[in-house]
């Protein structure tokens, strides 16, 4: 769910808006008049920034998308960790 809220509010209401943000992964959309700014969980940011490096190349598009089709078919090993 992404929220939209002015810069005034967030202004006046900055703890509450990160604290859902950090607490509930709840994302804002800052309207400031003539440009925007998102505001997104830490953890949010990683996972996008994650993605954003899985799918760089095309190499490890294609091993993805070949994983995934694998993963559809039911063409997977299941197997027991080694415990030490």
């Amino acid at each position: 769910i992404m929220e939209v809220i002015n810069y005034s509010i967030l202004r006046n209401n900055l703890k509450e808006v990160l604290d859902k943000v950090s607490d509930e992964q709840e994302t804002y959309i800052v309207n400031r008049g003539n440009s925007n700014a998102v505001i997104i969980s830490l953890d949010e940011f990683n996972s996008w920034k994650e993605t954003l490096y899985l799918l760089s190349t095309e190499a490890n598009r294609k091993s993805l998308d070949a994983a995934i089709e694998r993963d559809k078919n039911g063409e997977f090993l299941v197997r027991d960790l080694i415990e030490e």
